[in-house]
């Protein structure tokens, strides 16, 4: 038979589609055809055959390779077949193979590879769901590819840590915002913290990282920092308040979500997010006293622990069982001054007092007592600002009291 007119195509095509799709039945129960002939005569046949059989027959030809038990002469054969095929002048030839092999842990590496630099239809299937295709390469094609190679692989089920960290970092930002959706992707805290260094600008990927319960803290209080500077920047927000307050509300706000974080974290988490916030200048005496005074005493702990260079353990004792100038000695050797250092040396003994009378520690009453015994010393030197901070804390903690209360008494009426 000829194949000089597209009646003999269509004629002799249909037949070998259809062989080819036999194959992937027949064999487990007898070998129908010589599989070299069935390669030999499909090359022949599209030369002049149209895309949409060709495309058929590529799609056939790929899946028998990987379901019929053929002999090494036959996968060779099949193989160098599908290789020809990667240079089909119609993409619809090679998204024929793609379909077929994107799933397949059998697809020959060398068609995979040629696939996975194909136009992006043809790429995107095979980056984002080939076996075959492991950690280092896909490390090289989150570094080569264009962006919409990179996104398919960001989709790929049970994208490891490696492969995460390169699309961190060379990925982009949609490739980002396409992992941080993957809940199979499984990224290292380095890596979230690499992406809060690169993109923490960019509200979508802020929003991504927050909505994480493997966030680790020192990246969220980052985090909450970015939000602060995005509310001071906007207008909106400007209008709203007035642009003489918005930095000062916003560094409020930023402070009250940091202690909020710093009451919440666990233990193993404490020291990284102390160490954050040292290097950050914010473990500064007012949030200290914060932080004293709502009896969060673990991350004080760790706090004092990192600014004197005592073990955390050793700083632990002298604030439940120490003398009071162990105590004050042990804030000196933090960097608190003399006078700033007596203040918080009382607020200690407040609190201590409170555990050992098997109390919960009230913030009202330890910032209540300050006042009493400080109040006359509000307008000397070193202790102004740190005196006028447990005012505030104390007039916080007095209307949270009020607020409280009215809820109480409403849900008794009710």
């Amino acid at each position: 038979m000829t194949l000089g007119t597209r009646a003999s195509v269509n004629s002799y095509g249909e037949p070998i589609v259809n062989l080819l799709e036999a194959m992937i039945w027949q064999f487990e129960l007898e070998r129908p055809r010589e599989h070299q002939m069935i390669v030999k005569k499909f090359l022949q046949w599209s030369e002049n055959a149209g895309a949409r059989e060709r495309a058929k027959a590529a799609n056939a030809l790929a899946r028998a390779f990987i379901c019929s038990d053929l002999t090494n002469e036959d996968r060779r054969a099949a193989e160098a077949a599908m290789a020809l095929l990667l240079d089909d002048p119609s993409p619809m030839v090679r998204l024929g193979l793609a379909e077929a092999l994107a799933t397949s842990d059998r697809a020959p590496r060398a068609v995979i590879h040629g696939l996975v630099q194909d136009q992006l239809e043809v790429a995107g299937l095979i980056a984002c769901c080939s076996p075959v295709l492991g950690d280092s390469d896909l490390v090289d094609l989150v570094a080569d590819s264009p962006a919409g190679v990179r996104r398919a692989i960001a989709m790929r089920s049970d994208l490891t840590p490696a492969v995460c960290a390169a699309l961190a970092e060379v990925g982009g930002q949609l490739a980002v915002k396409e992992m941080l959706d993957n809940g199979s992707a499984r990224i290292a805290g380095v890596t979230l913290r690499r992406i809060m260094e690169l993109f923490g600008e960019e509200a979508a990927i802020r929003a991504r990282l927050l909505d994480r319960t493997d966030l680790p803290c020192d990246v969220r209080q980052a985090l909450i920092d970015e939000v602060g500077k995005a509310l001071a920047g906007s207008a909106l927000v400007a209008n709203l308040v007035g642009r003489n307050r918005v930095r000062k509300v916003t560094a409020d706000a930023c402070q009250a979500a940091t202690l909020q974080l710093a009451g919440s974290i666990r233990g193993d988490e404490m020291p990284a997010l102390v160490e954050h916030l040292r290097l950050d200048g914010k473990l500064t005496p007012a949030f200290l006293m914060h932080t004293l005074c709502v009896g969060n005493i673990d991350f004080f702990a760790a706090a004092i622990s990192s600014v004197s260079g005592v073990a955390q353990e050793r700083v632990r004792g002298l604030l439940v069982d120490g003398k009071r100038n162990a105590i004050q000695a042990l804030y000196r050797s933090g960097g608190i001054d003399a006078v700033t250092c007596d203040v918080f040396v009382s607020a200690t003994l407040l609190w201590r007092r409170a555990t050992q009378a098997n109390t919960t520690p009230s913030a009202l009453k330890i910032t209540e007592e300050l006042m009493d015994r400080y109040g006359s010393d509000v307008d000397n030197g070193g202790t102004a600002e740190l005196l006028a901070l447990v005012e505030k804390l104390n007039l916080n903690f007095r209307r949270q009291a009020a607020k409280d209360y009215a809820v109480s008494m409403t849900r008794r009426a009710a």
